[in-house]
């Protein structure tokens, strides 16, 4: 049975949310394409049907993450201080699922295929943009908008490795960052 093309539209962007969760939450090496087949109500025939391999999933998942993301944070104007406040709160590091994928991916990316990365690049130098207009224009500026960016992936990535063993650090660390960049800005 043949199926139109809007069920096909929808059946691909079932998967590319499906895999952007699953990939959050789990890494990319941590799940197959079976699960996110399941998972997505669909087969891998399908699945295969409108990527060629999963890396090719990967890319277009991360790019998914990163426009959604953007979007939450750019749904209303916030200050710098708002954004950091935001980024290191707990609930951030606490989901994994729906959090950030730069922070998702912090470490895992670099064992991936470029084109997983180039999202990752593309949706960094996003926030760096926004991050830049809300710094004093001066020297430095775009420097300082990626050593913040560094800064919070970095502490959400940290709390977020030590929270099932201490949870006390990990909440340290989140605030340890907070302060830091505030003070920063």
């Amino acid at each position: 049975m043949k199926i139109t093309k809007e069920k096909a539209a929808e059946n691909r962007q079932v998967l590319v949310e499906t895999a952007s969760r699953l990939f959050r939450e789990k890494g990319i090496d941590g799940v197959g394409v079976a699960e996110i087949s399941k998972e997505a109500g669909l087969t891998h025939g399908a699945l295969y049907a409108h990527f060629p391999s999963k890396d090719a999933l990967a890319a277009e998942a991360m790019e998914f993450s990163n426009r959604a993301a953007f979007g939450k944070v750019t749904e209303r104007p916030v200050s710098l201080p708002e954004l950091i406040a935001y980024y290191l709160a707990p609930e951030q590091r606490d989901n994994l699922a729906t959090g950030c994928p730069l922070a998702a991916a912090a470490s895992e990316l670099a064992r991936q295929d470029a084109s997983v990365g180039a999202g990752y690049t593309s949706g960094f130098k996003q926030m760096v943009g926004y991050i830049e207009k809300q710094l004093p224009p001066g020297p430095g500026q775009r420097e300082k908008a990626q050593a913040i960016m560094a800064a919070l992936i970095g502490g959400v990535s940290v709390s977020r490795n030590v929270y099932k063993s201490d949870p006390k650090l990990a909440n340290e660390v989140l605030e340890s960052v907070q302060n830091m960049l505030l003070e920063l800005s």
